[in-house]
């Protein structure tokens, strides 16, 4: 199973486009040492002739162009990406459908809550109906093992498998109050993890830290690509960017006692990396103590094009 990740940043990436705060500041200035990233988006491929998307990120047009196993296969229309796999109704995790719109049939795998809110109140996403076929929705269940691809050939174990594991997330706040109550709120946020000849991924973008269900899934798992976003809970409030903590947008911190480096992971198998990593996030600059902080801790900090062979 390869595993590439064509954008590691938070929403607006990074540097993003109207923000001054030192991190993006530096970056354009030259004195910043650091990488610049575009919007979280993870591909994976079980055999080269097939790519999954997990999310679909609003640069994911020029993610696509830019990676060449994801080019056009034949002469006429076509993609080797086959299925994407929603995590969320988030605005990072969804925009990056309408660059799939060109009457291109996919697969788009997501919990029944996600697709109502895409579907009944964004009318927009309904262009994806257009494509001939249109584009197929099914519904993700939650803990429960299903086949993404099969078996290359019978009796052989090289198919792909996935598993939605509730984060007990919250639906994004431009959800209408009506449609929010109607919707179990366990289907709101979801990690997954694929499994591919018993190797095992999980990708989570948010972590709202809740429950331990989702940990011991890490646990279990070879690799995991876990929320990066914020170092500090009150990160956006000093900002003077929002009045919302990282918890109450959905996204446990890394610092702190309760934050994402105190987890208690079991040690040695799983190699942890961090995506999702917002444009004030001091771990961004590779000569703080905040990014020295995490890899002493055993952590790795994801950046564009960076890959994994499972």
């Amino acid at each position: 199973m390869r595993i590439k990740i064509l954008g590691s940043a938070a929403g607006g990436g990074f540097p993003q486009w109207n923000c001054i705060c030192p991190n993006c500041s530096a970056m354009r200035a030259g004195t910043l040492k650091a990488r610049p990233r575009t919007q979280a988006q993870v591909a994976v491929s079980p055999n080269p002739s097939c790519w999954l998307l997990l999310n679909a990120s609003p640069d994911l047009r020029q993610q696509i162009l830019s990676t060449p196993d994801l080019n056009p296969s034949s002469a006429t229309r076509g993609t080797p990406i086959s299925t994407v796999l929603l995590t969320s109704a988030d605005v990072d995790s969804v925009m990056g459908l309408l660059h799939l719109r060109e009457f291109q049939p996919l697969h788009i795998l997501s919990t029944v809550s996600v697709r109502r809110i895409l579907t009944e109140e964004n009318g927009l996403f309904r262009v994806l109906a257009r494509s001939n076929p249109p584009v197929k929705w099914d519904a993700m269940p939650l803990d429960r093992l299903m086949p993404l691809v099969p078996p290359s050939a019978p009796g052989k174990k090289d198919g792909l498998f996935y598993k939605a594991v509730p984060l007990l997330g919250n639906s994004p706040d431009y959800v209408s109050d009506s449609l929010r109550g109607s919707l179990p709120p366990e289907e709101a946020v979801v990690g997954l993890v694929l499994i591919h000849k018993e190797k095992k991924f999980f990708y989570g973008p948010s972590l709202p830290g809740v429950g331990e269900e989702w940990r011991r899934s890490v646990d279990d798992c070879d690799l995991a690509l876990l929320d990066g976003t914020f170092w500090k809970d009150d990160e956006l409030i000093t900002a003077k960017r929002s009045r919302k903590t990282a918890r109450e947008m959905g996204h446990s911190p890394l610092s702190g006692d309760r934050g994402l480096l105190r987890q208690p992971f079991r040690l040695g198998k799983t190699r942890r990396v961090l995506i999702h990593i917002n444009n004030t996030n001091p771990v961004l600059n590779e000569e703080s103590p905040e990014h020295r902080a995490v890899r002493e801790a055993g952590w790795e900090i994801a950046y564009d094009g960076m890959e994994f062979e499972l």
